[in-house]
């Protein structure tokens, strides 16, 4: 018997499927969202889609803001004559400084009850002390102010429409209705402080701290949002619109309360008459406001001055009631 052993016999592999792709069987279908492929942006469901950008910027909630040093360089620099030097002179600076312009005018008042204060002192009398009182503001503002109040006065006095008036206002010379004009307010003022020195010089002093302040704030409110410049240059153009509503309240606010607290060692009818004088010259600067801004489309440097001389003289003349 053959005892070799047969050689081992190759195990049949399973025949290959053909090269075909079996069809891939079906996915049960799922509430859930498929992910989404990479680099594809992801929409919220049932949430709208934004709305476009805008081509434009939109402007700032709130005016630029410079340092509160910078805004009061900038009102004496421009209110007044008082030797400071301004740094900048900015969009930046006019808000802060529109918003400072009170405490020019709180320095413009005292230093007039000062002269006041040194007349009567050496014996002058009230009507005397009244003339300088009233004169030591122009002084302090190369007289821009009176001469805003009587450009202003021809402008309007006119009658012509805003081109014409603003060219009036623009012309050197001074015409019939500001002449009137400016006598009559100086007169007033005059006569409001003579009475009050009457009384005594603390009277008049207050009664000019007073005039100033206000005088000043009405500019303030003056340049606040919403009020445009007549003309693209000059000094209405630099502050328009400069100082938001808010502020311009808050100022406010302060100026009247400030004025009345002055008046406390005279007594409560006179912190009431002092808050009520305070109120009546910011309430004649607005007409006058709405007045121009009407006739002429916006303020300019000589609106500004006529504000400040409206107030300062209301203030002055409800003083004197009782």
């Amino acid at each position: 018997m053959d005892t070799t052993p047969e050689p081992p016999q190759p195990q049949l592999q399973p025949s290959a499927r053909p090269p075909e792709a079996e069809p891939e069987p079906e996915r049960p279908e799922s509430s859930a969202p498929s992910a989404p492929s990479e680099g594809a942006e992801q929409q919220p469901p049932d949430r709208p889609e934004h709305p476009p950008r805008p081509g434009y910027d939109p402007p700032p909630a709130h005016a630029p803001r410079a340092p509160w040093g910078d805004g009061v360089r900038f009102a004496f620099g421009t209110l007044t004559v008082l030797p400071v030097r301004g740094t900048r002179w900015d969009r930046e600076a006019a808000h802060a400084g529109m918003l400072c312009a009170p405490l020019a005018g709180l320095a413009v008042g005292l230093c007039a009850a000062a002269v006041g204060g040194v007349l009567l002192f050496l014996g002058g009398g009230p009507l005397l002390a009244a003339v300088a009182t009233a004169a030591i503001p122009a002084v302090l503002t190369r007289g821009l102010h009176l001469d805003g109040l009587a450009d202003t006065a021809d402008g309007l006095g006119s009658g012509k429409p805003a081109e014409d008036a603003l060219r009036i206002m623009k012309r050197s010379d001074i015409g019939p209705f500001g002449v009137i004009t400016l006598l009559f307010v100086l007169l007033g003022q005059v006569a409001a402080l003579a009475e009050l020195y009457g009384e005594d010089w603390a009277h008049g002093a207050v009664g000019a701290a007073v005039a100033g302040v206000a005088a000043r704030c009405a500019l303030t409110l003056a340049a606040r949002v919403g009020v445009p410049a007549a003309r693209p240059e000059g000094l209405g153009a630099a502050v328009a619109g400069a100082v938001p509503w808010r502020s311009a309240g808050v100022v406010a606010a302060v100026t009247v309360v400030g004025c009345a607290v002055v008046a406390v060692p005279f007594g409560p009818y006179a912190v009431v008459l002092n808050a009520f004088a305070a109120l009546a010259a910011l309430a004649a600067a607005e007409l006058l406001l709405h007045h121009c801004h009407r006739r002429l489309g916006g303020v300019t440097g000589d609106v500004f001055g006529a504000l400040a001389e409206a107030a300062a003289t209301t203030a002055l003349v409800v003083l004197t009631f009782g």
